[in-house]
């Protein structure tokens, strides 16, 4: 079907453009969707908005529906980022009878959308937005890594999806095509050690919100490993972010997740990212809204300062670093960028077909800290991560 079939136009009253008298602010110069039958052109963006207004899936929160909008308002108010970068948004997709029937149209218009190449930002709605966003990439036979922001890791039971189950859903299904799921800042007292265990059982990648504080540069490397990432606004703290019905005075600052959002549009794999959970009536005179805005635009910056140089077919332009840890009968092979002095590290696979299905996960982002930890003999825990899910 076409793409504007799943969509309806914004409704400028409740976002209020910036008009002409703010130039050159990002709403000037947006390629929006606000007049049907004038649907915008896609193919040269450099960024796709779309949002999704069904909250009937998310647990406890309903009113998180009304979240795109009220986004939009702050965020066209915000500076254009760069002159290069074209913003094109699509408007919101049109709620379905039932909440499978709005799945079904996020499936099939991420679907249109990532069979182009384009980078997508979707804005919710609830955390069982993630499910669908999963089976869009599914659909292209893609096989992926989520990376979550969030203080829960939405096990819940259930047989229809929702908000609190949705990853449970995604490890269900068969084929698979989720090689793997990491958490940023989960909270220990919301979802107990036995949940914990459980994760590493399933060879999950898990981080403590006191993890990645106490050094935001060790979030860098898992959000660049990521197709899609994810932040539930729940996971910032509430004298922050208070709209939402589920608040924690613990979290992330504001800024940590405007930098995660930086990380994300830098990373030149990540090509979808998504912000749930933010409701709108449970705000402080917008100013989760607008700290969610502050978020896009940092997304949307990001993606300026993209340097095409992840090192999956063409490695002439990296050096190359291997570190041989004799106690373990293994060498590690680095690469460091000759542009950007980003690092990754290749962890082999012994199965061929395994290789050939996971080809575009055997090589690891990392910092340079990882580089010094291997010459001190010392194996990354990264490293022991993948080999592990690759050789497990």
């Amino acid at each position: 079907m076409e793409l504007s079939t799943y969509f309806e136009p914004i409704d400028t009253a409740a976002v209020g453009f910036a008009g002409s008298e703010f130039h050159p602010m990002l709403g000037d110069t947006v390629d929006a969707y606000i007049e049907k039958g004038h649907f915008p052109q896609v193919d040269d963006a450099s960024v796709v908005l779309m949002g999704v207004t069904d909250d009937r899936l998310s647990i406890g929160n309903r009113g998180c529906g009304a979240a795109p909008d009220q986004i939009r308002h702050y965020l066209y108010r915000l500076a254009r980022p760069h002159e290069e970068i074209k913003v094109v948004d699509l408007g919101n997709i049109t709620p379905g009878a039932e909440p499978r029937d709005t799945h079904f149209a996020v499936i099939e218009a991420l679907d249109q959308l990532l069979e182009r190449g384009l980078t997508v930002v979707v804005l919710g709605g609830g955390d069982d937005l993630v499910f669908p966003i999963y089976k869009a990439y599914e659909l292209l036979g893609r096989v992926i890594n989520i990376c979550a922001v969030d203080s829960e890791f939405n096990l819940d039971g259930g047989d229809e999806v929702n908000s609190r189950n949705y990853l449970q859903h995604i490890i269900l299904q068969q084929p698979n095509y989720l090689f793997d799921y990491v958490n940023m800042g989960y909270q220990t007292y919301f979802v107990g050690n036995e949940m914990v265990k459980l994760m590493d059982e399933l060879k999950f990648s898990t981080h403590r919100l006191g993890e990645i504080q106490a050094s935001m540069e060790h979030a860098e490397p898992l959000v660049r490993y990521s197709d899609v990432v994810v932040a539930d606004i729940s996971a910032v703290r509430q004298s922050d972010a208070p709209a939402n019905a589920n608040p924690s005075p613990h979290g992330f600052y504001g800024e940590q997740l405007c930098q995660i959002a930086r990380f994300a549009g830098m990373s030149d794999k990540t090509s979808c990212f998504g912000l749930f959970e933010m409701n709108p009536k449970f705000d402080n005179r917008g100013q989760t809204a607008h700290m969610m805005a502050h978020a896009v635009w940092y997304f949307i910056e990001g993606f300026y300062y993209r340097q095409n140089d992840f090192p999956y077919r063409d490695k002439q332009y990296y050096k190359r670093f291997t570190v041989e840890m004799p106690q373990n009968g293994l060498d590690i092979v680095f690469y460091k960028s000759m542009k950007s002095d980003r690092w990754w590290m290749e962890v082999p696979c012994s199965d061929d077909e395994r290789r050939e299905r996971y080809l575009r996960h055997t090589l690891i982002p990392c910092n340079y800290s990882d580089y010094q930890r291997a010459m001190e003999n010392e194996i990354p825990e990264l490293w022991w991560h993948y080999y592990n899910r690759l050789n497990g």
